[in-house]
């Protein structure tokens, strides 16, 4: 029984895995609180592939597309949950974590937006 279980990984592995990751900044980078070119090297510096930081080589590209977007490609197994997580620490390192977030809008995309703050309305109820 184990020999089929290793045909099955084996035929698994060697399927070419390709997906694509969006990170939307364009609202915070048009305003000038958000700078696309440091998150881009800290991506570079951060991300790891295969447990090493800076090993990035042809199996995950990072470019910038447009104005404050960012696209990452992989060809092996990469979590989208993993840029989440590295976008929520640049955020943080930067003290940005306090206005934006990060939200995955749909599979692969995800924007960073400002928190809703209605600072008029709260001391209005208030009063």
């Amino acid at each position: 029984m184990p020999a089929v279980l290793k045909s099955k990984q084996s035929k698994q592995s060697t399927k070419k895995i390709s997906n694509k990751y969006i990170i939307d900044a364009s609202g915070p980078a048009r305003d000038k609180l958000f700078d696309v070119a440091t998150f881009e090297k800290f991506l570079n510096d951060r991300i790891k592939v295969e447990n090493k930081t800076g090993n990035l080589s042809d199996k995950v590209v990072i470019s910038r597309e447009g104005e404050g977007k960012i696209a990452v490609v992989t060809n092996i197994a990469f979590s989208g949950r993993y840029l989440k997580y590295l976008t929520k620490k640049y955020l943080k390192k930067h003290q940005l974590r306090d206005w934006l977030r990060v939200v995955a809008t749909s599979k692969g995309v995800y924007e960073l937006k400002y928190f809703n703050v209605d600072l008029d309305d709260e001391s209005e109820e208030e009063e």
